[in-house]
Order: C-alpha cells, then structure tokens, then sequence
C-alpha cells in the first residue's frame, strides 16, 4: 500500500509521461524548439530567459474520495485501542498549462499533451515502476527528493491509477488564476483517483473465533449464539443507581441502591472507576436480589464522577457477566463543626475536616451562604483544609455550610422530610 509520497509520486508518474511522450512525438521538430516539463506553482514559471517552450504540471487542490473514505473505519474498539489503520482515499486534482513564445507553440504543446493522457486513461504498474526507479548508471545523481520516492509504493496499491478530465468554468478558472497571482496561460483540468496511503502503526487483531457460548461436555458442541424477544434484557444489566435518601450524589460510607435485572448470582463484584485519578476499585454487593443489589461506598474513595458496573457469576455458569456502565457522582462530606475558626480584623481562617480525603490536583472550595471561598492549596493527600474568608461577615452570624470538591457538592438539603428542608449543617464565625 502507498505511504505518505505517494502523492509527489503521482505528481513525478504524470510528469515522467508527459516528458517521455513529447519525445515520443518528436515535438521538438514540429516546434522547432525543444520541450520542458516542469511541476511548479504557475507563479514561478517564467519564460523571460528561456525560448523554449514549456508544459507546467501543477497540482492545486486534494480532495477525500467518497467511495474509499469509510473504509476500515472504525479503527478503534471500545476501549480506545486501534484495531485497524483506515486508509487515506484521497483524489488529486491538477491543472497542466502551456507556455510558449512563438505562435502556436501553446496550443500544440496543450493538444499533445492532452491527446496523451487521453490514450493513458490508466496509469499501468510498469510505468509507475520505471518512473519512480529510472534505470540510470549511479543512483546517487538523482536529485534527493526522487531517489526518497523510490519507497512510495505508489504501484503497489490495490487500485490503480485513473486520470479523467475535469471541467472548470470561466468563473471557476478566473478565481483559480487569481489566486494564484499569475497571468493566464493555456490551461486544461484533470483529475487522478484514486491515491490509497495507509498508516504503518500497529493494531491489535482480535483472535479468530472458537466457540459461541459455552461448550457441551458430552458432545463438544457449543451452545450457538442465543436470542431472546421480549424488552427484557436476557443478561445481568444495570438501569438506574440511586443514592440513599433520593439524593443526586453519594456520599463516603453512605449506601447505593443498584436497580437492573438478573442481579442474582453467587458472586456479586461492583467496581468503582474514576477515569481522572485513574482509580479502580471493587467491592462486594452488600445485599439485595434479582432486580435490586445494595452497595456501601468505601470511606477512602476520593470525590468525582465515577462508572459503576457489576460482575455477576450464576450458579449454572463458569465465568462472570458483567453489566453495563452508570455514573455515580460521589461528594464530599464536610465535618461539623469545624476543627478550628480564629478572626484576625476582618480576615477569618477557618480549619475543616474533610471526607473523603482530598488528593493534590483537585479542586476544592467551602460555600458559606451564597459565598465560595477557595481552599488553600495542596502539596499532599489532605483531610484537613484550610479557608481564609477576607472581609468576613460578622462574628455570631452563622451560615449553612456546602463543600465542593470537582465540581461535586455535600448534600445540603434533606429530600425525605416534607416539605423538603435544609439540612442543619451550619457554621458560626468567630
């Protein structure tokens, strides 16, 4: 498959047939001048100090192919990991332009060379091949550039190449050559397709398939692929986690309901991920049943949006299910009353136990009231925080009290009274 030069190789293809059909066509008799062949920006190209006529291979636009771009796609699983290299479809779009400077020799060289990649609808393997490998004596004469492009394997691409005349409006060429900040010389369009180019990072390939399902002991045969009809989930599945006391964030040593089905099983395994501290933890299902399992949240787990999911092994099978992913949003907790307030003038300095921990790198904040004060920062894992509140409110005023770790809040209000009510988590400043 091609690689990244591929697509000067296409350019140096086109440009080696052009040159070796104007002498094929022995044009330097009918010009009376010989011929060159060039791949430059138009606005470079000058015949000022050169009489001989010239032909100019310009590739201005790339575009991605429709038929070849979702090829291979995806390339990559689930879990992140490439599992294929997609290839790069791209179609060349070129325009090749004459100058001369006698009568004529514009048009002559243009129609040459359009009569050429006409009859040269397909670029074959072979030419490609002695294009990028020209047969000269001592291959370190060849410019640089062209000796790298004998490592494009531009021939060894699945699909060949295809040349097809393009047609650009008045409009459209006027706007090009504008652009380009070039006088206008005879011009012609055309397009090649398709150039294939493909990564040479490793994938992973998954291992060819033995066995659908479990396997028969008696008969060695596995069990198939089992379908099921009904909305029911025929494997143990998670539908909702919910906090104790309906409310939207767990707190640490609080419980967690899990509602799902087919929960049941001998061993029940809840693990706790937290992408950001790269955190994975699991712990035993406290209790529950079929539809429900109970889980009690570890005291030591920092705050942050976690995914919960559950391995569940039934009695009948030999390996565990695990279920699909929820988040669970676990908050902080802070401890009241405070571990120390002192006020010095208007400046108060206020030390708070905090659970869980809180890690360096995590942002944590106290609202007293409707005011954030930021936390002092961090060098270490910290149960202890320290607020310094500037131009503190008066002393004896109290406020409630929230603590946000991430973005993640302490409850503050108790959802099962009725009517609902504040939580009596209060501060008084010295």
């Amino acid at each position: 498959m091609s690689n990244a030069l591929a697509i000067a190789g296409v350019t140096a293809v086109i440009k080696d047939l052009l040159d070796s059909g104007m002498i094929d066509e022995a044009i330097t008799d009918i010009l009376g001048a010989g011929v060159t062949v060039t791949s430059m920006a138009p606005d470079t190209v000058s015949l000022d100090n050169n009489d001989s006529p010239q032909l100019n291979l310009f590739l201005h636009q790339v575009t991605p192919n429709v038929a070849w771009r979702n090829a291979a796609l995806p390339s990559r699983d689930a879990g992140g990991n490439r599992v294929s290299n997609p290839l790069l479809a791209l179609d060349l779009h070129y325009l090749l332009t004459a100058y001369g400077r006698a009568d004529l020799q514009a048009e002559v060289l243009l129609g040459y060379a359009l009569q050429l990649l006409h009859e040269t609808p397909v670029l074959p393997r072979d030419a490609i091949r002695r294009a990028l490998t020209p047969a000269v004596i001592d291959g370190a004469i060849l410019p640089t550039i062209y000796q790298s492009l004998r490592g494009a394997d531009l021939a060894e691409q699945v699909e060949l190449l295809k040349i097809t005349p393009a047609a650009l409006g008045t409009e459209e060429m006027s706007r090009l050559w504008s652009a380009l900040q070039a006088r206008y010389r005879p011009t012609a369009a055309f397009q090649v397709s398709v150039v294939l180019i493909e990564s040479r990072k490793p994938a992973r390939s998954p291992l060819p398939v033995l066995s659908r399902g479990e396997t028969d002991p008696v008969s060695r045969r596995d069990r198939g692929v089992l379908a099921f009809s009904g909305l029911i989930p025929p494997l143990p599945t998670l539908e909702a986690v919910v906090p104790a006391g309906r409310q939207p964030v767990a707190v640490p040593g609080g419980t967690v309901t899990l509602e799902g089905r087919h929960l049941d099983g001998v061993d029940r395994q809840v693990t706790l991920s937290l992408a950001s501290l790269q955190i994975s933890r699991s712990v035993p299902a406290t209790s529950g049943g079929p539809n429900k399992l109970g889980l009690t949240v570890p005291n030591d787990l920092p705050a942050g949006l976690y995914r919960i999911d559950v391995a569940v092994q039934r009695p009948d099978e030999s390996r565990a299910h695990r279920t699909n992913q929820l988040p669970l949003a676990l908050a902080p907790q802070p401890v009241l009353p405070p571990f120390s307030a002192t006020r010095n003038a208007g400046t108060v300095t206020l030390v708070l136990d905090v659970e869980p921990p809180v890690r360096p790198g995590q942002t944590a904040a106290l609202i007293l009231g409707e005011r954030e004060i930021t936390a002092e920062p961090l060098t270490a894992t910290a149960s202890r925080l320290t607020f310094l509140i500037a131009d503190a409110p008066p002393a004896g005023s109290t406020h409630l009290a929230r603590l946000r770790v991430d973005g993640f809040e302490s409850p503050i209000i108790d959802r099962m009274a009725t009517p609902v009510a504040y939580l009596d988590r209060r501060i008084t400043l010295p």
